[in-house]
């Protein structure tokens, strides 16, 4: 098995620099896909539990932020390896003017937050009907 060098150069600048805060969160990892007609996007957030989570639209811009916060442990408990990142994430996404902001589902199931943002009824292709002349045409837009 390889390692990755930037790998755990990342993880030691994490650890070296904190967990993320509410004025400085750390990154979240996702992924962005269409899905007929709905975006998808998916944030990986493990170890979050829902009341931790805040999702946000106000016009285009859609934030996310979660908190993982540390696991009560009893008083005889002594940690011996701690490499899990507590604190604060978010992640900020400009969202296209075609998507519908108001329609926007949101599940959170085994630490991953599934967004699905549907494309509004105006930036879907359509006929347009050509009026006058000798005779009527469609022209698709």
């Amino acid at each position: 098995m390889r390692t990755d060098p930037f790998r755990e150069l990342d993880r030691l600048a994490q650890q070296l620099m904190g967990s993320g805060t509410w004025s400085r969160p750390s990154p979240m990892p996702m992924d962005a896909y269409r899905e007929g007609d709905r975006y998808v996007v998916a944030f990986d957030i493990p170890g979050v539990s829902a009341d931790a989570l805040d999702i946000d639209v106000e016009r285009n811009m859609l934030t996310v932020k979660a908190e993982r916060r540390p696991v009560a442990k009893a008083d005889d408990v002594q940690m011996e390896l701690s490499e899990r990142p507590l604190g604060v994430f978010s992640r900020q996404i400009v969202l296209a003017d075609t998507l519908d902001t108001e329609h926007i589902e949101a599940d959170y199931d085994a630490g991953v937050l599934t967004l699905r943002i549907p494309i509004a009824e105006r930036a879907k292709p359509r006929k347009i009907a050509i009026g006058g002349g000798s005779g009527r045409r469609e022209i698709s837009g």
